[in-house]
């Protein structure tokens, strides 16, 4: 068993930026390099391409992301775990294979793939976020099953360069590493939510060192332009101390750990993923030194018996116009303009959103309405069941230009053919996990 483990975090999302990645690589001196790039939003357009086209369905970055980094992949022996497979693992894999064949270079790659589920889900199921047939949404596209660490391990074990999986829960690209060299039993749940705990930590990337946290006014963070990603120190007793590349921007500290410890997290007591319900409240940080933090405490119980499924339909097509307006009398045109164009499209099918940009398109007017703007965006946007209605939505606002009210400019008219997701659950013994081991 080895005395510790050091995992970094190169990306925290699909449109991440690329050159944390590479620092992490070369200047980390790390075991596992992690790529997060799903959600369910991006596993729902990555279907979408997939429909287009059988090849494609992985991540739409994958390419530009990994030409770079092989090569110091391989220089640097760090293992690469992620999830940019999307909706076509294998896919994926095959696209890396040849990336590394372009530049001579060896490699094995292992596409972890059986979380489509879509054949086993009949539409009967009731969402989530609703309580209604997840079919009743519209014409199912597809089903992704979160899969756990149980889908990585064998992976891992085929001593593949890089695990290329789709649909798998954001912590346990991290926990599996833990588990695989530590040798943690599967039923240690303590450790396993231990482990979560860092992942979770880790998983959004620049958020660890205070991306998101950072308020130039009352909370500052140095070097933004250059953030550096996080890495930790795992120990075989699930203890882990977060640091990252010096001379790297950001910082590490307890208050940024803290609040990226309850990003999207309901209930700290049971954080649920795939491998085990997680307890965040017994968590403790402590700073040990210099953009190093200690992270103790952690806990979990038993996993669920039932995989969260992420599933998407087909939502219609969502129409968007904007325009501006400056100067005196500015909201009170650009809400005249709103109303012109509910009154002009009210019963044609749009449901329509009027939001004044600068003025109520976050909160609602009662928050806004002692403001007084110089200048505003007004957006109108509707969800519409054919093309023919939204593409109405931005030709209504690009006529404002010249049939008023005065000053309009800068108008842009769009559609989107939308792809709805929503959550549902199914039993464990219908998700047959497997990988398939591809080599230059």
């Amino acid at each position: 068993m080895k005395e510790k483990i050091r995992i970094g975090c190169g990306a925290g999302f699909s449109g991440d930026r690329i050159e944390p990645a590479l620092i992490l690589t070369e200047k980390g001196s790390l075991d596992y390099l992690v790529l997060e790039c799903l959600a369910e939003r991006t596993i729902a357009l990555a279907q979408k391409r997939k429909l287009q086209n059988p090849e494609f369905g992985y991540d739409v970055l994958l390419e530009k992301r990994l030409k770079d980094l092989l090569p110091l992949l391989l220089q640097y022996k760090t293992r690469l775990v992620t999830n940019m497979g999307a909706a076509n693992p294998i896919a994926g894999a095959k696209r890396i294979i040849e990336l590394a064949k372009s530049q001579n270079l060896s490699i094995k790659v292992a596409a972890v793939f059986g979380d489509d589920v879509l054949e086993f889900i009949s539409g009967e199921e009731n969402s989530l976020e609703n309580i209604r047939p997840v079919q009743s949404e519209g014409k199912l596209l597809s089903a992704n099953a979160y899969l756990g660490v149980e889908a990585i391990l064998p992976a891992l074990a085929s001593d593949a360069d890089i695990i290329i999986t789709g649909r798998v829960a954001d912590p346990s690209l991290f926990l599996a590493p833990m588990i695989y060299e530590f040798g943690w039993e599967l039923d240690q749940f303590e450790l396993l939510g231990k482990g979560t705990v860092l992942g979770h930590l880790l998983e959004c990337a620049g958020q660890l060192t205070g991306g998101y946290f950072a308020d130039p006014v009352s909370k500052p963070i140095p070097g933004l332009d250059q953030l550096g990603h996080p890495f930790v120190d795992v120990f075989p007793d699930g203890r882990g101390i977060i640091s990252k590349v010096e001379g790297t921007g950001g910082v590490i500290s307890q208050r940024i750990a803290k609040e990226q410890l309850l990003y999207e997290v309901l209930d700290p007591h049971h954080y649920i993923t795939p491998d085990v319900v997680a307890d965040f409240s017994t968590v403790q940080f402590e700073e040990i030194a210099f953009d190093q933090l200690q992270v103790t405490g952690g806990g979990g119980i038993e996993r669920p018996e039932k995989y969260k499924v992420s599933v998407g339909y087909e939502a219609g097509f969502k129409g968007e116009g904007e325009i501006s307006y400056a100067g005196s009398h500015a909201v009170e045109r650009a809400r005249l303009a709103g109303e012109i164009i509910e009154k002009r499209i009210k019963g044609l099918g749009p449901n329509l959103r009027v939001d004044l940009i600068g003025f109520n398109s976050l909160h609602p007017n009662d928050l806004s309405k002692n403001s007084n703007p110089y200048e505003v965006r007004l957006r109108v946007a509707g969800m519409c069941k054919t093309l023919e209605q939204a593409q109405l939505i931005g030709e209504e606002v690009e006529a404002l230009y010249t049939n008023g009210p005065a000053g309009g400019g800068g108008a842009r008219k769009m559609v989107t053919q939308v792809v709805g997701v929503v959550s549902t659950l199914l039993d464990r013994n219908q998700v047959k996990p497997d990988f398939q081991l591809l080599s230059t």
